[in-house]
This record gives C-alpha cells, structure tokens and sequence, in this order.
C-alpha cells in the first residue's frame, strides 16, 4: 500500500527569492527546476519538500554534499547501507531512487535484489555482509554490535568508520521524513527497474 501524500511538495512558483537563493549553489539544476520555463526539468519531490523548511533544506543538501561527493567510502559500499536502510525502513522513495544510484556504482542488478533478502544472502563478500549486519544493527538495537565492529575495523579507518553511521543514520533520518510525509514517487521513477518496498501498515 502506498501512504498517500500528507504533505505536497513546494511546487517552483511559490519559491521566494530567499529561497531560491539558499537552493543555488547546492543544486546545480536550480536555477532550471525554479525558471518555469516550458522545458524547465521537474523539480524533484524531495526537493519541493525540503522547499518548506529552506534553512533547514539547505543546511541539509550542503551536509549530504559531502557524504555523497567527498566520500571516505567505496560509493557501492555507501550505496548498499543505504539500500539496507530504505528496505528495512519501507521507504519507497529512498529506495527506487538509490535502486538506481547504486547500479551507476557498480552494485549489481543481482545484489540490489540481495539487500532484500538480508547480509546472509550468498552473494555478499565479507565487507559488504559486515556492512549489511552493522545497518540492521543499527536499525534494530541502534549500536553496531562488537563483533560486527570489530569486523569493519579491520577494513575501514577511524574516518571511515565515522562515515558509515552517519550514511546510515542519515538516511534512516531521511526514511522517517519521506515516509511521514508520504513522499511521492518523480515521474521518471515510474519505470525503477526494482519494486519498491511497501510500506507498513500500523497494527
């Protein structure tokens, strides 16, 4: 079942100059997604709802910069937690999108259908089921247990290490949001070569 929309996105026409102004500089397509030209692209949904909250959004698009452009992890290993993350949290938005993202970095149609069935699926590496264990950890008991720790230890450094709780609760944060607000797919996520997950009803 999909959560209907609590709240629509900001649509370009009720952007003010301060916002807009916060939204350039962090977004290269701003200036287009905000023109209301004709063949202006369509902003995306995320973006209409951060459009509410624009010191926040933006606060947030230069925070998410630097997980996203100035990684100190593999990209695929940034891509599967949070592929873990949108699964288990039933973000459907979070993962059709990332669904995407991940194979432009190299994760595998094969494993993207993996991170369904969990870090005992046989396809993992070593690495990459350690990093599937510490986000159902983190999901489950919000600390990584010492084994699973110790285990990524021996692959990352100290920054690195910081790098994957922050990608992890990052965006379980932004699961929480997407969800709460029944964020809506963008048109083009219509034809995600991977079903979304559904979200869960409330008992």
């Amino acid at each position: 079942m999909t959560t209907p929309p609590r709240l629509a996105p900001l649509p370009p026409d009720r952007w003010d100059a301060h916002a807009r102004e916060m939204l350039r500089g962090r977004v290269g397509l701003a200036d287009r997604y905000l023109s209301g030209a004709p063949d202006a692209p369509p902003m995306p949904n995320v973006l209409g709802i951060l459009g509410h909250h624009i010191e926040l959004g933006a606060a947030w698009l230069a925070y998410n910069g630097a997980l996203l452009d100035r990684p100190a992890i593999d990209p695929r290993y940034r891509e599967l937690v949070i592929l873990r993350v949108a699964w288990r949290s039933r973000a459907r938005y979070e993962w059709t999108q990332h669904a995407r993202l991940a194979l432009d970095c190299g994760v595998t149609a094969d494993q993207v259908e993996a991170v369904t069935r969990g870090p005992e699926d046989p396809v993992w590496s070593p690495v990459e089921r350690l990093l599937l264990s510490a986000s159902d950890q983190l999901l489950d008991g919000y600390r990584i247990e010492d084994e699973t720790w110790a285990g990524l230890a021996t692959h990352f450094d100290a920054r690195q290490l910081i790098e994957v709780l922050f990608v992890a609760g990052s965006y379980l944060c932004l699961a929480l949001v997407f969800n709460s607000v029944g964020l809506q797919p963008d048109p083009e996520m219509d034809h995600a070569p991977f079903a979304p997950p559904e979200i869960k009803e409330q008992p």
